[in-house]
């Protein structure tokens, strides 16, 4: 697999820098250094679990067989491989469903080790949890049926708009109604699949969430002629993998291996599979790649000195 190998050969060349970087003398005297936290958890179990989202199109969501897969579950792959190399294991990947409303509580508590799905990274979220670096850059928006007269926030006054327990749609919506006085009547749903369906069903007048997922679950129901997404961003919504607070050595681990992402190019190739091409049972999104997210990955791609 070309990308597990140009990791693994990357990788060891990144721990090789490092320990030459001390001199030979000093690099021969040093003892390994003692795996902690998650590195240490994996070499002891064998195992590495991730959290996935089951709708999350395209980041996180299931295939006809029940499979996780998307753009956030390729991205955590190559973690997983990096990790491996850096405990010297080979590793079972074990994977648990988790939702927008229980994602954190899974990370902090150690149910997961990385949360693979379409989470906001935030001030108030990093009191708990830690963040990769950005892999996609998103904001709220609202999806109405087609001829709707619903064109933007302030026409949500006194409807019902369908949002997902958990997520900062949730508090952006009610900090909205709250500020301009609209008395917006929120439908908190399970996960996004349920908040589309009240508004396929009549239920509720609109959903608000990141406008990638619902051109996601526009595209997975092949509905373009029946649904839009309306008005301008509301929130600003930057993407990460999700992993435990205060883990330095799975820090480095995975602050590394996005670098060799973006310098090798996988991260653009992986964007491309999942957001301009035809998706597994899913129509493309066809939604090409913001210069803001263009210049994160240019960014990352340069080596710290």
């Amino acid at each position: 697999m070309k990308l597990k190998a140009t990791l693994s050969v990357l990788f060891a060349g990144l721990l090789a820098a490092a320990a030459l970087a001390t001199g030979p003398a000093r690099a021969q005297e040093q003892a390994p250094t003692a795996l902690t936290g998650t590195l240490a958890k994996a070499r002891e179990t064998g195992a590495i679990t991730i959290g996935y989202r089951e709708s999350s199109v395209p980041f996180s969501y299931l295939n006809a067989r029940k499979e996780p897969i998307g753009y956030s579950i390729e991205l955590c792959r190559a973690l997983v491989t990096a990790i491996e190399d850096a405990v010297n294991k080979s590793l079972t990947t074990k994977w648990v469903p988790v939702t927008s409303d229980s994602r954190i509580d899974a990370v902090a508590s150690g149910k997961v080790d990385l949360e693979c799905g379409s989470t906001t990274n935030n001030l108030e979220r990093q009191k708990r949890v830690s963040f990769s670096p950005t892999m996609f850059v998103s904001g709220t928006k609202v999806l109405v049926k087609k001829g709707s007269p619903i064109k933007s926030f302030r026409d949500l006054a006194g409807k019902k708009v369908a949002v997902t327990a958990g997520t900062t749609n949730e508090k952006t919506l009610r900090d909205l109604s709250e500020r301009f006085k609209l008395g917006i009547n929120l439908q908190v749903m399970r996960d996004h699949a349920e908040s589309f369906g009240l508004v396929k069903s009549g239920q509720a007048d609109a959903f608000a969430t990141d406008d990638v997922l619902l051109y996601g679950l526009i595209a997975q129901d092949a509905a373009k002629a029946d649904y839009e997404v309306v008005g301008d961003f509301l929130s600003y919504d930057p993407y990460g993998i999700m992993y435990r607070k205060g883990d330095a050595q799975l820090v480095k681990v995975i602050n590394d291996t996005f670098q060799v992402l973006a310098e090798d190019g996988e991260i653009e190739r992986q964007y491309k599979r999942w957001f301009l091409r035809k998706l597994p049972s899913v129509e493309s999104i066809n939604l090409p790649m913001s210069a803001q997210l263009e210049t994160i990955i240019q960014t990352m791609s340069v080596k710290a000195e």
